[in-house]
């Protein structure tokens, strides 16, 4: 009696890579839709970890810093912050750190007094007090902090975005800008400061300077503290009533990190918006590998009626095929992989982000690309074992 025929899992793969490298370039074709689905998916992930990851220390780090603002009264006027405030919100026992700002009116920021007063690019002038920085934690792009020689010089910090509008890309001596009838050196640009934005568009000043050289009251309209990081819901309940004792519904108390938490969020629904275009895009590429392999099993009933003549069963046939299938779906995903990892990395790297490129997400790839190439595989099978032998053999 005739032994039947057997076909081991490891030969239907092997078959399988014979007729992938048979036809290399309609195969690569094949693979890149994959790969390319697969590396967006991976790239999506991993961008939005690192970004995550990102957002998540900043959180950790400004979670304790609160600011205090002028509100408005129960009537609708605003009210400024007593001149006492600073000192009554420092004596609180859980602050650790007090920093006010205070913004200069009238004051215009230009590169040179040629420059019309009416274009001031929207910049403010505040006048910081030395704790500032330290205390809202913000970095420095390039320069030096306003130090002790800053009240007796005119000296200027400016904002991420000040600079920008200003046109300073460089620091040296001679870069000056104009303020308020006065040319003051620029001694260092800040890096964008995520919790404080209103800085990024300012021009910081000593407050000697601002009373001396810009004849300004140096009141106090902004106040960043820093507290006890177990205390910050009680410490932001007593802020009002610390810092206008007379009028405390005249405060406006928020937490910068919030804002962090609304990026968190914003982020999670970019996430989930890609992941949904690359899930498309991964579809289309298991419409590519069904459509190459309907057009395989057409081009080849004759191999398929050699076989079947020389005693393959049908299901081999059909084992062939989508093992031709799945090693396109292999070699596209591990591809795709590679390629999103990378890109997540040199992503991570130009933005001054952690890179993270969780496993989950190459695993999820790789697995997504498993089996989209299964599922475009089953119709070819199937229609190449159901052809018939005679049939394909008329073929040759």
């Amino acid at each position: 009696m005739t032994a039947r025929s057997r076909l081991r899992i490891a030969d239907a793969l092997a078959l399988g890579l014979v007729g992938v490298r048979a036809r290399r370039t309609r195969s690569a074709l094949s693979a890149l839709g994959i790969a390319i689905a697969i590396a967006a998916l991976v790239a999506v992930l991993g961008i939005t970890a690192s970004s995550t990851a990102q957002l998540l220390d900043q959180l950790g780090a400004q979670s304790n810093l609160l600011t205090v603002a002028p509100g408005q009264t129960f009537g609708g006027d605003g009210r400024p912050l007593p001149a006492t405030a600073p000192a009554m919100i420092a004596a609180v026992p859980p602050v650790r750190a007090v920093a006010t700002v205070a913004q200069i009116p009238g004051a215009t920021v230009r590169r040179t007094a040629a420059i019309p007063p009416i274009d001031t690019g929207g910049i403010t002038v505040l006048a910081a007090s030395p704790p500032l920085l330290g205390t809202i934690s913000a970095r420095l792009a390039t320069g030096h902090a306003l130090d002790a020689v800053a009240d007796r010089y005119p000296e200027v910090l400016l904002g991420a975005q000040a600079a920008a509008t200003l046109g300073v890309t460089r620091l040296d001596p001679a870069t000056q800008v104009y303020i308020g009838g006065t040319y003051m050196t620029v001694v260092g640009v800040l890096a964008p400061v995520d919790v404080a934005p209103e800085l990024d568009e300012a021009a910081l000043v000593s407050p000697g300077i601002a009373g001396r050289v810009l004849r300004a009251n140096a009141a106090p309209t902004r106040i960043y503290l820093r507290a006890d990081p177990d205390q910050v819901a009680a410490v932001a309940a007593v802020l009002p009533f610390t810092t206008s004792p007379a009028e405390p519904e005249a405060v406006e108390v928020r937490r910068p990190s919030d804002v962090l938490v609304a990026r968190l969020a914003a982020k999670s629904a970019f996430t989930g918006l890609f992941l949904g275009l690359g899930a498309v895009a991964l579809l289309v590429g298991g419409v590519g590998i069904a459509n190459i392999m309907v057009i395989s099993v057409l081009e080849r009933r004759g191999e398929i009626g050699v076989r079947r003549a020389l005693g393959a069963r049908a299901v081999h046939v059909g084992w062939q095929f989508l093992g031709e299938a799945l090693v396109l779906a292999v070699a596209g995903g591990l591809l795709g992989a590679a390629v999103g990892a990378t890109a997540t990395v040199v992503t991570a790297r130009l933005s001054a982000e952690p890179a993270v490129v969780p496993a989950s997400a190459v695993l999820a790839g790789f697995a997504s690309a498993l089996a989209v190439g299964a599922l475009a595989g089953i119709y070819p099978a199937v229609r190449a074992a159901r052809l018939a032998p005679a049939e394909a053999l008329r073929a040759l």
